[in-house]
C-alpha cells in the first residue's frame, strides 16, 4: 500500500510538472509618445491637490458632490410603479408570462420564430 501511494504521488508530480510551461517574456519595443508635456501633467496634479481631490485615489468618492434633481418622494413613487414589472421580469420564467400578457393587452403584432417574412 505504501508503494502504491508513493507511485501515485510520483506520477502526479510528473504530470503536474510537465503540464504547464511558462513562455518567454514578451517585451513591447514600441516607443511611448506622450501627448502632453511634463509641465501640463504637473499643473493638473497641482490643481487636484489644491482642490483636495485625487480621482486616482482609492478613497475618491465621485458622488460626494452629486445633487439629485428629483425628490425622495418622486424616486420612491417611480420605484413602486416599476416594482411589479421588475419582479415579473426576474421571475422563475424570466418574464415570459409577463411579456406575453403585455403583448396580449397591447394588441402587438407578434412575429413567431420560423414565420416567413412574406407570409400574410
Amino acid at each position: 500500500m505504501n508503494s502504491k501511494t508513493l507511485l501515485a504521488v510520483a506520477a502526479f508530480a510528473a504530470i503536474a510538472s510537465s503540464a504547464a510551461r511558462a513562455d518567454d517574456i514578451t517585451i513591447d519595443t514600441t516607443p511611448f509618445q506622450s501627448t502632453r508635456t511634463r509641465a501640463e501633467v504637473q499643473a493638473e496634479l497641482f490643481q487636484y491637490k489644491k482642490a483636495g481631490v485625487n480621482p486616482w485615489s482609492t478613497r475618491y468618492n465621485q458622488l460626494a458632490q452629486f445633487k439629485s434633481t428629483k425628490s425622495r418622494e418622486q424616486v420612491q413613487a417611480e420605484y413602486r410603479a416599476d416594482r411589479e414589472t421588475v419582479a415579473a421580469l426576474n421571475g422563475e420564467d424570466s418574464g415570459s408570462a409577463y411579456l406575453s400578457h403585455v403583448a396580449a393587452t397591447r394588441s402587438v403584432d407578434t412575429t413567431l420564430a420560423g414565420t416567413p417574412i412574406n407570409a400574410q
